[in-house]
């Protein structure tokens, strides 16, 4: 597997944990999220889906500039 798409990839999962940590602080905090948990969960993917993409688009922008 490249590096570059690892990374992606590893930063995907930390928005997917950061979401969720999220969803949790919520919880404690406010109450009941107002949705189910399949929906959470899919939320969740989505978020660390979007992570890993953005990730993979700017990190070549960013090595390029000499910020990596």
């Amino acid at each position: 597997m490249r590096p570059r798409v690892k990374s992606a990839l590893l930063w995907g999962v930390v928005g997917l944990l950061a979401f969720l940590v999220a969803v949790q602080g919520y919880q404690l905090v406010v109450g009941p999220f107002p949705a189910s948990i399949p929906v959470v969960g899919a939320i969740a993917v989505g978020v660390g889906l979007l992570t890993a993409g953005v990730a993979y688009a700017t990190e070549h922008r960013l090595r390029t500039k000499g910020r990596t």
